[in-house]
């Protein structure tokens, strides 16, 4: 019965249905005359109602498809062929598989879903501050912040759904601090009985391109060992204690890497490490199992984004190399092959203001780098519009950039 419906009134269907039926019979009318005049030896008339039959057909199909069109995207007609297009394009984009969690890693997402749609974002799950805390206590789920801004960067929606998603409550309710996204990847994980289920249905809802996978679906939590001794657990309180740290760990130790995460991994064109808070976004998801392991066997170049600028409380004074060198003093010396470093100018009014919270640029010491065997690419891909960050555009082109020279040398 369903199938009937197509023929109620009102569908604008029945018309197009009932015209691409005419040219049918017109084309099998057509064939039938030529092959009758084929004793004749004139065809001509046959051939001509071929052809006549075979653009009713067409205007039939094509005016059926503006009926569709009219529906599901009912203000986006006329840009049709360009979302097609760029839909295409997007497909023959580059695997790029992106570690890490916080603002650095969206910022870049956002820049890569222009130039390719086969992106894995591998996002860290050891937050336990703001929103996602509360509801990681409340609830019993991982803590949502990382992946909502992630699933944000990605979105294909409408702008009014990503502000939706992004909408954070004020001081007028018990919902004081929390964003909308955060909530509802929480209640679609109560519906579905699945956190895994849940960031795929809202991915659905914000149409991404690419998907985002937590490194892990156990419930960690961050240790950090500081210079002085002290052991300081849970992300929020690391950030806080001011003794530089040493070393840090998840607890458990014996996490279970997401399977998913394996797969992008394996299949990558390139992995790229960052940007985002060092000990805190990045590091956490290389100590999950043997993911460090897993990149390391990748054929694939594997890139380290060094921060632009030092961050209190994490990496104060810390220059690229020493950078570099926390993670593969976490993990190990194959995890990077290439390492991106900022070579961009902060503008002195701005650098004042990121004093005012002892942050300052990153020390460019690529020498120390190379000496280590890694390549260092030196490019300006710094933003300093209102924030000191990373160029989106810049980034994302130089990545693409990279895995296309390593797939053109490995006869891909």
């Amino acid at each position: 019965m369903s199938r009937l419906k197509w023929l109620y009134p009102g569908m604008k269907i029945k018309r197009w249905i009932i015209t691409c039926g005419i040219g049918v019979v017109l084309v099998a009318t057509g064939s039938i005359v030529v092959m009758l005049e084929k004793f004749s030896g004139s065809r001509g008339v046959g051939f001509s109602v071929i052809i006549l039959g075979s653009l009713v057909i067409i205007y039939g199909i094509k005016r059926m498809v503006k009926s569709f069109i009219k529906v599901f995207l009912p203000k986006r007609e006329k840009e049709l062929v360009d979302i097609v297009y760029h839909y295409r394009q997007l497909e023959k984009g580059p695997k790029i598989v992106v570690i890490g969690g916080g603002t650095g890693l969206s910022v870049l997402l956002h820049g890569l879903k222009e130039l390719s749609s086969n992106i894995t974002a591998i996002v860290t799950v050891a937050d336990d501050g703001g929103s996602s805390g509360r509801l990681r206590e409340q609830f019993g789920i991982l803590p949502p912040g990382d992946i909502r801004n992630c699933l944000v960067a990605l979105a294909d929606a409408e702008p009014l759904m990503r502000d939706l998603f992004q909408f954070r409550f004020g001081n007028e309710s018990e919902l004081e601090g929390h964003s909308f996204g955060n909530l509802f990847i929480t209640a679609m994980s109560k519906v579905t009985g699945d956190f895994e289920k849940a960031i795929k249905e809202s991915s659905k809802v914000l149409a991404i391109r690419g998907r985002v996978i937590p490194s892990t679906f156990d419930r960690v939590q961050l240790v950090a060992e500081h210079q002085n001794g002290q052991r300081t657990k849970g992300e929020t309180k690391i950030v806080k204690h001011r003794s530089p740290i040493r070393r840090v760990s998840l607890d458990p130790l014996n996490c279970v890497p997401s399977k998913e995460s394996f797969e992008a991994i394996d299949e990558a064109d390139i992995i790229v490490l960052g940007p985002g808070s060092l000990y805190t976004s990045v590091i956490p998801n290389l100590l999950v199992g043997e993911i460090s392991k897993k990149i390391a066997m990748v054929k694939a170049p594997k890139v380290y984004v060094c921060n632009v600028m030092t961050q209190p409380g994490e990496t104060d004074n810390y220059t690229a190399f020493d950078h570099l060198n926390a993670i593969i003093t976490h993990t190990r010396l194959d995890i990077i092959s290439v390492c991106i470093i900022n070579r961009g100018v902060v503008p002195s009014d701005l650098l004042k203001k990121y004093e005012e919270e002892n942050a300052y640029p990153v020390l460019a010491d690529s020498g120390r780098i190379i000496e280590k065997g890694y390549t260092v690419i030196e490019e300006d891909i710094v933003d300093t519009k209102d924030y000191v960050r990373h160029d989106p555009k810049k980034l994302s082109r130089l990545i693409v950039d990279i895995a296309l020279k390593a797939k053109g040398k490995n006869g891909h």
